[in-house]
């Protein structure tokens, strides 16, 4: 049997490093996009040993675009951007303008032509979707006003991105490719007018057409039960209308997969992203492997002057205009200053946009490397950033404390958690949703712990005190007050992650009552070692219960046990 396989190697290597590197990374507090794109310079060309074959990265890299934009498309909210969209809309231009003419400023310095400029500064403008949420996660600041604010900031930028992968290949078409200044204006606006058309007729058949058909396929084969080809619709809804959109319409991969993702933001959204999500973070994780195969570490030693203005432009140029920005809506320092630290990175939509930059001779490979290199010095900063913010505003805190001894309670979202004992809840999804009903019924106080913010909205729609997070995450966890909680129960489906917080929940108070979720005899076992009183397993009880039922029917009285 021949082993010359360039792809299954790339798959073996770039996969097998990106999981040493990334687990690396998150042990050091770091974001794990960190060890996908060291993984990716190991394999790349410019650094010794196994070097995988780059043009199959890139087709992996394109599929790895398309399942990141579908999932972006997934989780867009527009009630989220118009909450703050006072703020989040005018901060996230301006905030883009300021570093795309800081970043123009340092092309202009090397020498380069104006178009490659702005791309590249554009490019170093958004901020990491990935590492912001991250971050606003770990310190508890989703559901507060500047974790809103941010999260909304980050939407506005995402649409700008977006916009700008449909606008670059008809100005790279219109100006020439690379010389920059060649085309007139009126060959920019012909061109520029042409694509807005062809978006437009794109735009106008997805609301139509794919905004009832999509939704319906899925609910059709939903109805078929059958996991595998959901799992396969959702893929191939993905895949097949970015991929249609750019045959049909000459739109990007990226703004087809967009719309798909977007028009699936309803019932079905949950289930789609749940199950498309193992596939979506492999080739995500290709493609930020595929990243780093094209970035020359060299360019650290050879050009360090760019490689430090690109890192302050990045992490100084951006914060100190959002900074300003949210100040000058009157917004407190904290607030600023949390907004400030979120956007101080670049990832996901930087690489897309400098690797489309390249393709189209509107951005030299240099600048690529500078917006690589900026990424990952960039987010490596960002945990020292906020470490040092946390710290700030522990000492502001502690010495409004001191000045004003009268304790205030945190601010709360939705109902009012439970005074002393009480119960807490892990997953609100079909099973932790019923089980709060048989609690509620017998008026056991109950806080809910979930990491979708949809079923955590539904809970206190439903008047449960909800939290939002993992529950693995100590401070998620403290929140509920398990100290005070008599009893607990796990209705998530992931038995190693359940077993953790058991392990967790039995070091806090040693005397709850602990009950979990299983579907195995070795899911049992497990749950049981870390500290669970008992784990139901699903598939059995199902089958006793159903059993009863049978037994129940007339015919079958006389068998049933007295």
């Amino acid at each position: 049997m021949p082993h010359d396989t360039p792809l299954i190697a790339l798959l073996a290597m770039g996969l097998v490093l990106a999981f040493v590197l990334g687990t690396l990374a998150h042990r050091l507090k770091l974001s794990p996009i960190v060890g996908y794109l060291l993984a990716g310079i190991l394999v790349g060309p410019f650094t010794p040993g196994f070097v995988a074959d780059p043009s199959l990265a890139m087709e992996l890299s394109e599929i790895g675009v398309i399942l990141l934009m579908f999932g972006v498309g997934l989780h867009f909210s527009v009630e989220d951007l118009l909450e703050v969209k006072a703020i989040a809309i005018p901060g996230a231009i301006v905030q883009i303008a300021t570093a795309t003419v800081l970043g123009w400023g340092l092309a202009w310095f090397m020498g380069w032509p104006t178009l490659h400029g702005l791309v590249f500064g554009l490019a170093l403008s958004v901020a990491s979707t990935v590492v912001l949420l991250r971050a606003m996660e770990d310190r508890r600041l989703l559901e507060t006003r500047r974790g809103k604010i941010a999260v909304g900031w980050l939407i506005v930028e995402d649409l700008v991105m977006v916009a700008a992968l449909v606008l670059l290949p008809a100005l790279a078409d219109a100006m020439g490719a690379g010389d920059g200044d060649r085309a007139g204006t009126g060959s920019i606006l012909g061109s520029l007018g042409w694509t807005f058309l062809k978006v437009s007729a794109f735009v106008a058949v997805m609301m139509v057409v794919g905004k009832r058909a999509i939704p319906w396929v899925l609910e059709k084969v939903a109805g078929f039960g059958s996991r595998e080809l959901f799992t396969l619709s959702v893929l191939a809804i993905a895949l097949g209308v970015a991929f249609g959109s750019a045959k049909l319409f000459g739109v990007s991969f990226a703004l087809g997969a967009f719309f798909a993702g977007m028009l699936l933001n309803g019932d079905l959204s949950h289930k789609a992203a749940s199950d498309s999500l193992p596939l979506r973070d492999a080739f995500a994780v290709l493609f930020f492997v595929s990243v780093g195969m094209l970035f020359d570490p060299m360019i650290m030693i050879e050009q360090p002057i760019p490689v430090v203005a690109t890192f302050l432009i990045i992490v100084v140029g951006k914060s100190a205009a959002a900074y300003l920005i949210v100040r000058a809506f009157k917004h407190p320092s904290d607030t600023a200053l949390t907004i400030s630290a979120s956007l101080a990175q670049i990832g996901e939509f930087s690489f897309i946009l400098a690797a489309l930059g390249v393709s189209l001779g509107i951005l030299p490979e240099e600048g690529r490397d500078l917006v690589l290199a900026g990424s990952l010095l960039s987010i490596i900063a960002n945990p020292l950033i906020f470490g040092w913010l946390d710290v700030w505003q522990a000492r502001r805190s502690q010495a409004a404390a001191d000045a004003a001894p009268k304790p205030r309670k945190p601010r709360w979202v939705g109902p009012p958690m439970p005074e002393g004992e009480h119960a807490i809840l892990i997953g609100f999804g079909r099973v932790g949703s019923e089980i709060a009903k048989l609690l509620r019924e017998r008026a056991v106080p109950l806080v809910v712990i979930d990491d979708d913010a949809d079923l955590v909205q539904k809970a206190r729609d439903d008047g449960y005190p909800a939290i939002r997070g993992n529950a693995a995450n100590t401070r998620v966890l403290d929140e509920a007050a398990p100290e005070n909680a008599s009893l607990v129960i796990l209705a998530i489906p992931q038995p190693l992650e359940a077993g953790e917080v058991v392990a967790r929940l039995r070091a806090i108070r040693p005397d709850m009552t602990i009950l979990a979720r299983a579907h195995s005899d070795g899911e049992v076992r497990h749950l049981l070692e870390h500290g669970a009183d008992g784990a139901v397993l699903a598939e059995k009880e199902l089958a006793h219960s159903m059993a009863e039922m049978a037994l129940s029917a007339p015919p079958f009285r006389k068998h049933r046990a007295t």
